[in-house]
């Protein structure tokens, strides 16, 4: 062979098309300058970039064979399947000005949050404005910010991020399944949607069909009781006048407060919902690998991509490794590292057939979804009840694996099931952690950072004030330096048995609290039967599932006062003013006295005086008797944070504002109309 017949085949080679799927067409709807242009310390001014996204993936390759119904997937004449979603990104104006990674937020219910985390802004769903960009915390230290719709079924609200997937058939057979609804309420109503709240339901393909049922139920285990079919249709009450209706229910009489109401139906053509994660793997890939002419995005100007994800979208991040989306269809690393927040030990319901995202776990809500399901643990575990042996993240090559913070707050141990995640299955023993994990645990804290001053909501307290946010801003620098540099970050910190920090539920210490009432238990977690084709195809057949037993859910020791005494205290829990929990009961009008209300803790304030301590019965010490006056508090508080700051858990510059707030709770416990 010559040199130039040699070197033509190596052309023909080059150009060949290959059935690769990726990015095939961006959509810009706007493009305007973030904050009327202001510049953000050394990156300069930014931009906000919106619009759609178009893909297209080849069925056949390795890395897209674990969506859920793939092989039901429409094809193009190339033999791709193709999907769009929104985008919204906000980048230096000068892409080499910045810090060479991308930051994605995967949108909770289509929405945005991470500014809010980081840069103590107001929410917004179009951030643009200088007041939208908070103290530009994540843009004065150079990031990339990206929202991208992955869910499909989020509320037909404008500027929320969507993904549209095409729909599942087989052949020309519509494909049918069971969906399973769950109705409650906190006042009597005629009907309701089939879906999670204000979402998009699946709707009922047979009205009259004999596997449409109801049943109703007093407590989450409580027995069900079958409701009879002439008392209940799929319909909507307009004006007292029943008119049909697919997506939604009515019942004779109304549903009642506080009950659990399941209707069981069957519906048709499921939207391909594992095309979401597919997104986001592709998306990040085309930013990461290609050049993005479009964004002004040219190739090795984004080195590095984080995943950040609160509550639903941490346990989407726990599921994208699950499944092993962390690999794209180039057989190359997604994300190099992941945070996954607030998400305890669940996964959800994004990549199976007729999926409901939204579908959580709550101690008296959207109870039995595949959600707190084994595996928990990074780590493979065997569970012989059931004969399963599995891990998180064993199906995540080397090559593929990303460094990982799972970060949690107290409540996430009574509500979600964290424990799980840290323990073996029979809650007798602490699980070693993988050299490229993190877990951090903020103690005395609820599911997301309160607000202060304290509000009462749905619990019989005043919801938990602690703000856990300013952890979060070093945490996701130290997350950027572990993936750039290899500087490894601040150790775990999280309850732990061997310490006597995680206990089970009937060891908690507790005091005894005037007008408190203590959680009968938490939030379980089940082994939970959905049908043979469910861990292999993502086909549910068993609606409800069949639950076997529970696993051993543990949570935060208390010391004397109530407090937690594992994680990473804040500056105001290692110097309380007050008792926080990450648990709070129900209120009379809310839901059942006696169950935790969903992902909210307590605050309880100690005495003022000792003279108001003896009078109340408390037996926590009051706050005069603690820190005498406000300076003695003020320079306790001072060290804990400088602690913290030591140990890489809050950064130097944002001590001041701590203080500044630790100093308006000292005053507005201190007066004389103190909160009760």
């Amino acid at each position: 062979m010559t040199r130039a017949v040699l070197q033509i085949l190596i052309m023909v080679f080059i150009s060949a098309p290959t059935i690769i799927g990726e990015v095939v067409r961006l959509e810009i709807e706007s493009r305007v300058d973030l904050a009327r242009g202001k510049s953000f310390g050394s990156t300069g001014p930014y931009e906000k970039i919106s619009g759609t996204v178009y893909f297209a993936i080849d069925p056949k390759n390795s890395a897209n064979r674990i969506i859920a119904d793939i092989d039901f997937a429409p094809q193009n004449a190339d033999g791709l399947t193709e999907f769009h979603s929104d985008f919204f990104l906000i980048k230096p104006k000068s892409i080499e000005r910045g810090n060479g990674t991308i930051l994605y937020e995967v949108s909770n219910r289509g929405g945005k949050a991470m500014l809010s985390y980081f840069n103590r802004s107001p929410r917004s769903l179009n951030p643009e404005t200088e007041v939208d960009m908070g103290d530009g915390f994540l843009m004065n230290n150079g990031f990339t910010l990206l929202w991208l719709g992955w869910q499909f079924d989020v509320p037909l609200r404008n500027e929320l991020m969507r993904n549209y997937p095409p729909v599942a058939t087989d052949g020309n057979k519509t494909i049918l399944g069971l969906v399973r609804s769950e109705v409650i309420v906190t006042n009597k109503v005629p009907d309701a949607s089939l879906a999670d709240r204000n979402h998009i339901a699946y709707k009922v393909s047979d009205p009259t069909s004999e596997i449409n049922a109801m049943t109703v139920r007093d407590s989450v285990d409580g027995q069900r009781r079958m409701i009879p079919r002439n008392q209940w249709r799929f319909a909507r009450v307009e004006n007292g006048q029943i008119v049909a209706d697919r997506s939604r229910v009515s019942l004779d009489g109304g549903f009642k407060p506080h009950k659990i109401y399941e209707i069981v139906y069957q519906s048709q053509d499921p939207p391909l919902v594992g095309l979401g994660p597919t997104a986001v793997r592709d998306m990040i890939s085309k930013l990461k690998y290609g050049t993005t002419e479009d964004f002004s995005i040219s190739a090795g100007t984004i080195d590095r991509a984080l995943a950040f994800g609160i509550s639903q979208s941490g346990r989407f991040l726990r599921t994208f490794l699950y499944y092993g989306f962390n690999e794209d269809e180039g057989h190359r690393r997604v994300f190099d590292g992941i945070i996954s927040h607030v998400a305890g030990g669940g996964r959800g319901s994004f990549n199976h057939r007729f999926a409901q995202p939204s579908r959580d776990g709550h101690p008296f809500m959207n109870k039995f979804y595949p959600t707190d399901i084994f595996p928990f643990t990074d780590v493979v575990q065997s569970d012989p009840e059931t004969d399963m042996r599995d891990g998180l993240l064993a199906r995540v090559g080397p090559e593929f694996m990303p460094k990982i913070f799972y970060t949690n707050s107290s409540y996430e141990y009574w509500g979600r099931a964290a424990s799980l995640i840290h323990t073996t299955l029979d809650g007798k023993e602490d699980i070693a952690l993988l050299d490229n994990v993190r877990i951090y645990t903020f103690a005395g804290s609820q599911h997301g950072p309160g607000r202060f001053p304290p509000v009462q909501t749905i619990g019989q307290q005043l919801s938990n004030p602690n703000d856990y946010s300013w952890s979060m801003r070093s945490l996701v620098l130290a997350m950027n330096r572990w993936v750039t540099e290899e500087i490894l970050p601040p150790s775990s910190s999280y309850p732990r048995i061997s310490e006597g920090e995680l206990v089970l539920p009937g060891d908690l210490t507790f005091p005894q609290l005037p007008n408190v009432g203590l959680p009968s238990e938490p939030h379980k977690a089940y082994r939970a039967i959905y049908g043979p084709e469910y861990a292999t195809k993502g086909i549910i057949t068993i609606e409800p599932p069949e639950i076997l037993s529970e696993f051993p859910v543990m949570v935060p020791q208390v010391d004397s006062d109530g407090n937690d005494v594992g994680g990473i205290k804040m500056p105001e829990i290692s110097v309380p003013l007050a008792t926080y929990t990450g648990w709070n009961l129900f209120r009379e009008n809310a839901g059942p006295k006696s169950v935790l209300s969903s992902m909210q803790g307590s605050y309880i304030p100690f005495p003022q005086s000792v003279s108001d301590q003896e009078q109340s019965g408390d037996p926590r010490a009051s706050i005069t008797e603690r820190y005498h006056d406000r300076k003695r508090y003020l320079a306790l508080v001072s060290k804990a944070g400088a602690t913290l700051v030591e140990n890489g858990y809050l950064l130097p510059d944002d001590l001041p504002l701590i203080l500044r707030r630790a100093g308006e709770h000292w005053d507005y416990l201190m007066t004389e109309d103190k909160p009760h």
